[in-house]
């Protein structure tokens, strides 16, 4: 549907919400309108159509959108709002429980109790809470070469976009290599550092933590994949290992997780992670 056909539609809505007797009620009309997802080229007889669309074929940056006047079209200032809403939704809205229970992690909490301190207070989502903590200790795989935790942080639309798919072939990938796997499970509100409080508990030589990314207006379904090698009270950002930009327009999830059992498997070898892995990886090559 074109955006002279959405406005037209939404124009004779309000007419006829006016027009109606009960115009002054609570009583509202609720109709889906789908919006094209296909991006346009916007711009009025470009001297270069085919640069243009080039352009938009390898990036997502908003290219050729064209403008009416000073400001831009309605079409792509409805797309921002759009993904404006998507981004926000990404944060607020969380991992649903039936995903959870549909792909088999429990979920654990960290000492964030709402999203309002999880945002303003970093520490609380780096701590499991107390109860999170007894029942890892009691019931965590110990002593595995590798332990996967997912976590929401600031994109629940990235974990459940991309982990269903990314998760199974993560662990076939390390069984096939004959790596022993931990049972994964589910942290809400966790940040990238509460990997070093799990490993400590389960006592395992890696963790992968696969977590959702702060949201853009390009996309809200990006997850990254932090790996820390036998952290300890002195580990820091250097110490870590990142895979980011996982989604189905940048490494895809299948992808992803191949790419990934090769590096961990790389990481148990050398011992290490980070900028001491990457050096090794350098030297060997």
């Amino acid at each position: 549907m074109n955006i002279q056909k959405i406005v037209q539609r939404v124009v004779e809505e309000v007419q006829k919400n006016l027009n109606s007797p009960n115009a002054n009620s609570d009583q509202r009309t609720e109709e889906i309108i789908d919006f094209p997802e296909k991006r346009i080229n916007g711009v009025v007889e470009p001297h270069n159509a085919a640069s243009i669309e080039r352009a938009q074929s390898i990036t997502p940056a908003r290219i050729g959108i064209g403008r009416t006047g000073t400001r831009m079209l309605t079409t792509s200032y409805l797309q921002f709002l759009i993904d404006h809403a998507a981004a926000q939704d990404a944060v607020s809205r969380g991992v649903s429980d039936d995903f959870l229970r549909e792909i088999g992690l429990h979920k654990l909490e960290t000492n964030a109790r709402d999203m309002q301190s999880y945002l303003m207070d970093l520490d609380s989502g780096r701590k499991l809470s107390d109860e999170s903590v007894k029942f890892l200790d009691e019931n965590g795989d110990k002593r595995k070469d590798v332990q996967i935790i997912v976590c929401d942080g600031l994109s629940s639309s990235a974990v459940e976009a991309n982990v269903g798919n990314l998760l199974p072939a993560l662990i076939q990938g390390l069984k096939l290599k004959n790596i022993s796997v931990a049972k994964p499970f589910f942290i809400k509100r966790g940040r990238v550092w509460v990997q070093d409080q799990v490993a400590a508990i389960v006592d395992c030589d890696l963790v992968i933590s696969l977590i959702g990314e702060r949201p853009g207006l390009n996309t809200d379904e990006s997850l990254s994949a932090y790996m820390i090698y036998r952290p300890t009270e002195k580990t820091v950002e250097a110490d870590r290992t990142v895979i980011s930009n996982i989604h189905k327009d940048g490494l895809t999830p299948l992808e992803a997780g191949a790419y990934l059992s090769e590096l961990i498997e790389q990481m148990l070898l050398a011992k290490c992670t980070g900028v001491s892995f990457a050096q090794q990886r350098n030297l060997n090559m």
